[in-house]
């Protein structure tokens, strides 16, 4: 079983009081609020995106909808890591767990998810340290409640890599990029993530010896991913190029680095 349990140092008491099941009296329409998100993220939209959560998330307060605030809150969190702004982002971190205490969403999967969210958000804005007990906070509930060969663990153990990364203890990162992989390969479908998964475990290798001949076999294998005939070329598929080309271009693979960032700009352009 690669799910890999450690100590929890995480208070989650603030988190995990009783469970609000009581309905709202008006609701937004999530699923359409996504879809309309993802067109504007698939056209690189990236200010019209930012608009169109604000928007949302003050329409949900108003109407007094707290289910879909903390989901839009999550959506910010991820898009603020994008567009770098760090104060909106803590801002959407501290938003967004406030709601899980207020309302016993500690210990449920979508409570769990955001605190997910909240602590990859704050490893992008340096406080990787913070970001560990959340990590391991959320391996628990999800080990409670999840298959140990759920998706969503993937997602898990890859951000937890680089905290542990950014921290410098690359042995643990490397455990938990490996153990990404180990889901990923035995779902259909997930390229574009495991091309991630190798950018980010190449990095490790070289932290750990610069002349690490693993770290060529990973850029080598995440290229064939990443032009797997399996692929689309779509909007995701641009995503993780953004990811993975820093790597081809710090490791030397000027021209794989040239061709990716060309295809993610005809991809945007298409779209």
């Amino acid at each position: 079983m690669d799910y890999i349990e450690p100590a929890c140092p995480f208070d989650c008491s603030a988190f995990t009081g009783r469970h609000d099941t009581e309905p709202v009296e008006k609701s937004l329409n999530m699923p359409e609020l996504i879809k309309q998100l993802d067109g504007f993220f698939a056209e690189n939209k990236i200010q019209q995106a930012g608009e169109f959560l604000d928007k949302q998330l003050e329409l949900s307060r108003e109407i007094g909808d707290w289910r879909s605030e903390l989901s839009i809150l999550s959506e910010l969190m991820g898009f603020h890591r994008r567009s770098g702004n760090r104060e909106k982002g803590i801002t959407a971190v501290n938003d967004g767990l406030k709601l899980i205490g207020e309302h016993g969403m500690g210990r449920t999967i979508s409570g769990a998810t955001v605190i997910l969210n909240a602590a990859t958000t704050l490893k992008c804005f340096g406080e990787p340290e913070n970001s560990i007990p959340m990590f391991i906070h959320v391996s628990r509930v999800y080990s409670q409640q999840l298959s140990p060969t759920d998706y969503r663990f993937a997602g898990l153990y890859n951000n937890m890599a680089l905290s542990y990364e950014d921290m410098g203890q690359y042995e643990q990162a490397e455990k938990y990029i490996k153990s990404a992989l180990r889901l990923l390969e035995k779902m259909e479908g997930n390229e574009n993530d495991m091309a991630a998964s190798l950018c980010n475990l190449a990095e490790v290798y070289f932290q750990l010896d610069n002349e690490d001949e693993r770290v060529e076999k990973c850029m080598e294998e995440a290229w064939e991913l990443l032009n797997c005939p399996k692929v689309k070329f779509d909007g995701y598929h641009a995503f993780t190029l953004t990811k993975c080309i820093p790597a081809f271009d710090y490791f030397g693979y000027f021209m794989y680095a040239k061709e990716l960032r060309e295809r993610a700009e005809r991809i945007y352009e298409g779209n």
